[in-house]
């Protein structure tokens, strides 16, 4: 055991990303059952939709699980009542600032950890008494942090600056990645693209074919006047990237990014106008797979590659 599996009570340090049309009860019980902690993502879901996933997630799993809460959602005070009410034990929170909620949620006994990409803001979570911080590397699908920071740079930055436990992510989809990441100084990793292409994923089937036929390059970090997004590259990004390199103004972004892109997109399956968010790493998945075969791999991988690096010194 370490720091993160004690955290959580859970079997691997191996946490699943709270994606937005991807992340729902399904997904979230599948990998808390295969022993890792499963993330219902309710950045995609009305308050009432999201206490529906939390009571299916109750009857579909009997370890712990969490919810992904991006604060920027608008009726986030609706989101956490929800998550108050229905007992929920583990909230990752992201895309605000930590003090806002964390000391409403702890003080309900919930165990909170919150997303950045920069040691700047690190240290404003260990100061506003997060349990544990994902630190969330450029090559991270959905939103990203603006500096392009690489994980292999920003987690042994963020490990020299805080003392709370550190969550790497951002480019790991293999046990060999997880064992790179707690080599930087990571006590636990969080995963999200490749769970993205498995059966128990609520990405329409189109997304998935599309992360599995992914090449190195055919993603990239887009929209960063608004909120920093990596996209698979397609019709939308491409309108998108012509009016950033024509120095278009954030009103025009907004204007072509409308409303409900993801969901076309990821959700809906629309591979022409959908918003396609997905990492770097897209470029090593090639099936779509049970969340258990994930797991299994992701652990045995990790053990082989420990064993085989235990070889090596100087």
């Amino acid at each position: 055991m370490n720091t993160i599996t004690r955290l959580f009570n859970i079997k691997y340090p191996i946490i699943q990303g709270g994606m937005i049309w991807c992340s729902g009860w399904k997904l979230a019980s599948a990998v808390s059952n295969a022993g890792a902690l499963g993330l219902i993502g309710s950045g995609s879901m009305y308050p009432e939709v999201l206490r529906e996933h939390i009571r299916k997630c109750k009857q579909a799993t009997n370890k712990p699980f969490g919810v992904n809460v991006p604060l920027l959602y608008p009726n986030i005070e609706e989101h956490m009542k929800v998550i108050v009410e229905e007992g929920v034990k583990i909230v990752f929170t992201s895309a605000g600032n930590p003090k806002t909620w964390t000391h409403y949620l702890k003080e309900h006994g919930i165990t909170v950890v919150h997303a950045i990409s920069n040691v700047k803001f690190a240290l404003k979570c260990e100061e506003a008494g997060v349990d544990a911080i994902v630190a969330e590397g450029f090559e991270a699908g959905g939103h990203n942090g603006r500096e392009e920071t690489t994980t292999l740079v920003l987690i042994p930055r963020i490990r020299k600056a805080i003392t709370v436990p550190l969550i790497a992510a951002g480019g790991i989809a293999s046990g060999e990645a997880i064992a790179a990441a707690f080599a930087l100084g990571a006590d636990g990793v969080q995963i999200g693209s490749r769970f993205v292409a498995t059966y128990e994923s609520s990405a329409h089937i189109n997304f998935k074919n599309s992360v599995i036929a992914a090449k190195e390059g055919d993603t990239s970090l887009t929209l960063k006047q608004l909120t920093p997004v990596r996209l698979i590259k397609n019709d939308f990004f491409n309108r998108v990237d012509e009016l950033e390199k024509k120095g278009a103004h954030v009103d025009e972004l907004t204007h072509l990014l409308g409303k409900g892109r993801s969901k076309k997109g990821m959700f809906e399956g629309d591979l022409v106008e959908g918003e396609l968010e997905i990492g770097q790493v897209s470029a090593l998945i090639d099936t779509i797979q049970p969340v258990q075969e994930v797991i299994d791999e992701l652990v045995r991988d990790y053990n082989t590659t420990i064993a085989r690096m235990g070889n090596y010194s100087f």
